[in-house]
């Protein structure tokens, strides 16, 4: 249902919402663009790359491998899709499961982006009931082809926020998705 309702834009911020957000404790800034794979490779991609190599945890020899795929992205981002309104954040710690059986989402970082993301987000942490999750997503909004082949282009945002917070161990996964993603 959230996706199904739409954003004006990829990077609206929902209605009311602010346009200096975060994802967790990390600034977001919720600009505006008209395509996923430039909107993502600048708005999302890119700055925290940039931080990672100021702060030192990628090296600017490191850094051109996503750059290259962010220069790539239009053709690896599968069919255009309108812009969701995503959660933004959506890794098992915001999905509360209720006793009463009833899923609750917590601690949005919401935006206007691509649906894929909020399902890369949810496997790249693990997600209790995963499988369940998705052929029930699929189900009812089903997904385009190859969309399990483009996971990694949704995580390296997510990835590269985690580089700059709590070290390398990210920024080499994040750096595994862009060699992988070529």
């Amino acid at each position: 249902a959230l996706h199904a309702a739409g954003a004006p834009a990829f990077g609206a911020a929902p209605p009311g919402g602010p346009e200096e957000a975060y994802i967790g404790l990390a600034p977001m800034r919720n600009a505006v663009g008209s395509d996923w794979p430039s909107w993502y490779a600048e708005h999302r991609v890119l700055p925290y790359l940039r931080r990672a190599v100021d702060d030192g945890t990628v090296t600017g020899d490191e850094a051109a491998d996503v750059e290259r795929v962010c220069e790539r992205l239009p053709g690896l981002a599968g069919p255009a899709e309108p812009p969701a309104r995503l959660h933004g954040d959506l890794w098992n710690g915001n999905v509360l499961w209720g006793e009463d059986g009833h899923v609750h989402l917590i601690d949005p970082a919401a935006h206007g982006g691509h649906r894929e993301t909020d399902l890369a987000m949810l496997r790249l942490f693990g997600c209790p009931h995963l499988e369940r999750i998705t052929a029930a997503y699929e189900e009812s909004a089903p997904l385009a082809d190859g969309w399990a082949g483009r996971v990694g282009l949704h995580q390296l945002f997510p990835l590269l926020v985690h580089a700059v917070l709590f070290g390398r161990g990210y920024a080499e996964q994040a750096l595994a998705v862009a060699r992988a993603a070529g």
